[in-house]
This record gives C-alpha cells, sequence and structure tokens, in this order.
C-alpha cells in the first residue's frame, strides 16, 4: 500500500509542472509584446545582412511587432556574439550568424569571450551555402581523385588561396589537406576577389570557395570545379559530386546562416521562433530570392543544437592540428 504523503507529494508535483508549462505557454503565445533585436556580428550590406533583412520583414508581419537590425561587427564577429550572449535572455535579442559562431571559439582559443554551446539557444539553421573545391584550368587534374594524386606526388607546391588566416576557407582547405594526408602551401588575401584572380592566372592553383565566386568562372572555362564540400551533391549543382563520394573521409562542411538567441531563453520562446524562421524560410518568394546556391534548410531549434555541436570540436581538432590562429 502507498504511502498517502507519496501520493499528495506526486498531486503537488504534477500541479505544479502543469501551471509551469502553462505559464511558459501563455508568456510563448503573448510574445513579443514588443520590439526584437536581431544582432548580426558584422558590417551592413554582406550577405547574412541580406539574408536577414529579409527574415525580419516577415517575422515583423507574422508576429506583429517590429524585427529591428543591429550592427556590431569586430573581432571577426566575436564582439556581436558576446554581446547576445550576455543579452536578458527574454527572446527580445537574437543572433544571426554564420558558421564562423563555431569556428572562433577555436581560432581565438581562451581568448574566445563566448562559448558556442554553453551561451546560446539555438534557434533555426535557416540557409547552408556549400563551397566548391576548384582548380586552376592548367592544372592537370579533372577529379579529386586526381587532384589527391597530384598533392601527393607534388608536397608542398600546389598554392591553395584562402580569404585571410583563420577564416573559413583556410580551416576547411586544412581540413580537406589533414583528410586526405596531403601538404599545400597557403597563401593568405584579404579577399574573395583576389582569390579567383590569382587562381584564374594561375598564381595560385586551388580553393575552396562558394558558387557565387565561383561558378561564373567555371562557366567561363578559366577553373574547374571539381566537388562540393558538403556530404551530399546539392540540387543546385546535381552534376558535381560532393568530397565523400569522391573518397575523402568525414569531410562535409557549408557555411551557413542561422539565428540563435541568449542561453536560458524559454524553450517556448525559443521554439515559436523555429517554427517561424522554419516556415519563413520555405516561402516561394524568399526561396526566389535566396535559392540560387544556398540549400533552404528552416531547422528546429535540436537540429541546430546538434550541428553546433558537431562542428564546434571538429574545428578545433583541425585548428590545433595545423596552429591556425585567427588573422585579427
Amino acid at each position: 500500500m502507498r504511502h498517502p504523503g507519496l501520493t499528495l507529494a506526486g498531486a503537488l508535483a504534477t500541479a505544479a509542472l502543469s501551471a509551469s508549462t502553462a505559464f511558459a505557454q501563455g508568456a510563448a503565445d503573448a510574445y513579443p509584446a514588443r520590439p526584437v533585436t536581431i544582432v548580426i556580428p558584422y558590417g551592413p550590406g554582406g550577405s547574412t545582412d541580406l539574408e536577414a533583412r529579409l527574415y525580419t520583414q516577415k517575422l515583423t508581419e507574422s508576429l506583429r511587432q517590429p524585427f529591428l537590425i543591429d550592427y556590431k561587427p569586430g573581432a571577426g564577429a566575436t564582439i556581436g556574439t558576446a554581446f547576445v550572449a550576455r543579452a536578458v535572455p527574454d527572446g527580445y535579442t537574437l543572433l544571426m550568424h554564420t558558421a564562423t559562431f563555431s569556428i572562433a571559439p577555436a581560432t581565438y582559443g581562451d581568448k574566445s569571450p563566448y562559448d558556442a554551446i554553453k551561451d546560446f539557444a539555438p534557434v533555426s539553421l535557416t540557409t547552408m551555402t556549400p563551397d566548391i573545391l576548384v582548380v586552376t584550368a592548367s592544372l592537370p587534374v579533372n577529379n579529386v581523385r586526381e587532384y589527391i594524386a597530384y598533392a601527393k606526388a607534388n608536397p608542398g607546391r600546389l598554392n591553395f588561396g584562402t580569404s585571410g588566416m583563420g577564416g573559413i576557407n583556410h580551416i576547411s582547405g586544412a581540413w580537406l589537406h589533414s583528410a586526405t594526408n596531403t601538404a599545400v602551401t597557403f597563401v593568405h588575401y584579404k579577399g574573395g576577389n583576389d582569390i579567383m584572380r590569382t587562381l584564374v592566372s594561375g598564381e595560385i592553383q586551388s580553393v575552396v570557395a562558394p558558387p557565387l565566386i565561383v561558378l561564373p568562372h567555371v562557366k567561363s572555362g578559366k577553373v574547374r570545379a571539381l566537388a562540393v564540400t558538403t556530404a551530399d551533391r546539392v540540387s543546385f549543382l546535381p552534376d558535381l559530386p560532393s568530397l565523400q563520394e569522391e573518397g575523402v573521409p568525414n569531410c562535409d562542411w557549408a557555411n551557413w546562416v542561422a539565428a540563435f538567441a541568449p542561453a536560458r531563453t524559454p524553450a517556448a520562446i525559443v521554439n515559436k521562433l523555429g517554427a517561424e524562421f522554419g516556415r519563413i524560410v520555405k516561402l516561394p518568394d524568399i526561396v526566389q530570392k535566396l535559392g540560387q546556391g544556398k540549400v533552404m534548410v528552416g531547422s528546429t531549434p535540436e537540429e541546430l543544437r546538434k550541428l553546433v555541436a558537431r562542428e564546434v570540436p571538429a574545428w578545433k581538432k583541425i585548428v590545433l592540428e595545423n596552429g591556425i590562429k585567427s588573422g585579427d
């Protein structure tokens, strides 16, 4: 026979849980009750800004409160990111970030002002942009396997271009060549235009870069596309294999855009925002504006959490193995 006190305690606990759940749901139903700020840790005019502007317009319409953008660039995007990490976790300060969110803690090490896993509540992965491994047209390789064989036969003689020390295409290039036991010479530039100019001229022989930068030169025949860096092929480049298809193990990365809230933001609010982002990114007009060169995702908060949890240690491993430091 059960002790009546235990029965009463169980009933009280159940009642308390129900009341707490009802309160949280009520808070989410009322959210937002005032304007919401979305922090972008970059300056205005970039691809993240352009994408975020589309979302803020739709969020303002559907949730009937202004969603406003606040730019906080600097220190490799860590200033704005750390600002959101310290913000009140009430759903009124959000972050729109790229894959640099997972990379910066590795490149900055102990100097990183935020913990990508502990300091944030993931909301939604909105889009992913695969990089493409491309080579200059004069390099005598036509696929990834030939590229790897050439690199192994000529250690250190291939010049691999990056947009800066510690940037995503530097670290992803290190990932590729670590995975294939090949050695290249990294040549750092200040931006994508310099990379493509020197790739076309043959000053450098290979690079991983986004479709928007790469594809016009591929179509002109000045460079040769070998593979996308995601685990699978992408819909807008169906004839281009992935690195994994070509025998490169465990290589799977893309630049991405995602929304985050500060840690301890109520789950009901996070889920409400996640559902909104997931709905908006699949709207026909948004797909039309963003779908060229991007994979439209609109993930759940949990799916984004798993992505960050996988990427943070993966990038850290590559950074440590290759002695990569932030370029800032």
